[in-house]
């Protein structure tokens, strides 16, 4: 069977448990890499005259990765130490930082942009895997819950890092490779932090593959066949919640007349702090109510928000408070998404499951990014504004259609029974 190391306590190798802050110290590449290409690059590629769409098909492009690296988990637990495979998927990382900002900002070059950004998050995401090794492993239970704070709030802090941070670099320093060398050796620095935590034991990994992949595949069923794991399935598959948006807001600044301080406050450091701060808030409302409804709450709201920006003026005061107002909403939805899925997946594998629903969470968002793209061609930012919000309006209905259906089909089946 497979040994859940999530539920083994650090004690029993007599060594001292990390602190969690070292969680969101090892997860800020995975950040910083995002910001660097959603706020940094994507204003200087709009600046240098390339489309949103075409910004937005990069911007999905890097995406994939997220969506599928369930498929690779295993390695990370067969294969190598997980020190070793983060170390390996942070350098890869740094490298692709670097090689971005040696290409020239211009739509001939988006067939290598493409290439890099595909194979920088391939690589970025064995290191959130393990990370979460890292965190399962060598996390008491008692918690489990600051580990999580700590290592969202590292993620979203990254994002400020590489978007935020890296665009005022580049108006005082204005050379893109400059920035890019920086944003790199803060992401490779981020492995100093691999002293502070605790390498999972030789006898937690894997011994047994073909009857562990047995055990972790009947496990996975086990969820997916229950009705709280198809709910919380078909929530990770619908329009709302994703932040798509948000992921463009650099690239639409012309449209509200936003000044790079502007776009670099807004949508990287002052984002980033909203952000975790919606996080925090929305973990203490997740344990009031209902996980799931949190979720189609927060959904809803980001979906007002989007509708907020597209119809206020367009002016650089109202782009700061809606893009601020929307990364609270995103944190709120980020909160809500861990609780829910957390509650439909159980203990036994957990790890793995987690990121087949995170995987999975992954498809909405690029088709997101890429609707939104194709929306701006079209219509212009109003118009993309507009449809991500018609989108998560659709996807709360259809969720609470499909809910209220599935528990009618539960009540005559069980009065059938009796």
């Amino acid at each position: 069977m497979i040994e859940d190391i999530a539920l083994r306590p650090p004690g029993q190798n007599n060594r001292k448990a990390a602190h969690p802050a070292w969680f969101g110290v090892l997860i800020l590449p995975f950040g910083i890499i995002q910001g660097y290409i959603t706020v940094t690059l994507a204003y200087l590629y709009r600046n240098a005259g390339m489309s949103v769409q075409e910004i937005a098909g990069l911007v999905g492009l890097s995406l994939i990765p997220n969506i599928f690296r369930f498929v690779w988990a295993p390695l990370v637990d067969l294969s190598f130490t997980v020190k070793k495979w983060y170390s390996i998927a942070t350098l890869l990382t740094a490298v692709g930082v670097v090689l971005l900002g040696l290409i020239p900002a211009r739509s001939s070059s988006i067939p290598i942009l493409s290439i890099i950004i595909f194979i920088t998050f391939f690589a970025v995401s064995f290191e959130v895997l393990a990370v979460s090794s890292l965190m399962a492993y060598d996390t008491p239970p008692e918690k489990m819950g600051f580990a999580g704070g700590c290592f969202n709030t590292g993620s979203v802090g990254g994002i400020g890092v590489g978007g935020g941070a890296a665009t005022i670099m580049y108006q005082f320093l204005g050379s893109q490779w400059m920035v890019a060398a920086i944003v790199a050796l803060v992401c490779a620095s981020c492995c100093l932090g691999l002293w502070f935590v605790n390498e999972p034991e030789a006898n937690a990994k894997v011994k047994n593959i073909k009857a562990t992949m047995g055990d972790l595949l009947k496990d996975v069923w086990s969820v997916l066949k229950a009705r709280a794991g198809v709910l919380g399935l078909l929530l990770s598959l619908l329009p709302l919640g994703t932040g798509a948006a948000s992921n463009l807001f650099a690239a639409m600044a012309r449209d509200w007349h936003a000044s790079i301080d502007a776009v670099a406050l807004a949508t990287g450091f002052w984002s980033g702090i909203i952000t975790a701060l919606g996080c925090f808030f929305a973990g203490l409302i997740c344990d009031l109510i209902s996980r799931q409804l949190s979720y189609l709450l927060f959904g809803i709201l980001q979906g007002i928000c989007a509708i907020g920006m597209a119809f206020c003026p367009h002016t650089q005061v109202f782009y700061i408070i809606w893009t601020l107002a929307y990364a609270f909403a995103n944190g709120f939805a980020y909160s809500a998404f861990t609780a829910f899925v957390l509650e439909a997946i159980g203990k036994g594998a957990a790890a793995t499951k987690y990121n087949i629903y995170a995987g999975i969470s992954n498809i909405p968002i690029y088709i997101m990014v890429m609707i939104d793209g194709w929306a701006n061609t079209r219509w212009g930012a109003t118009g993309t504004l507009v449809i991500e919000a018609v989108c998560a309006g659709v996807g709360a209905v259809a969720f609470l259609a499909f809910k209220t259906f599935t528990s009618l089909r539960k009540v005559r089946v069980n009065t059938a029974g009796r």
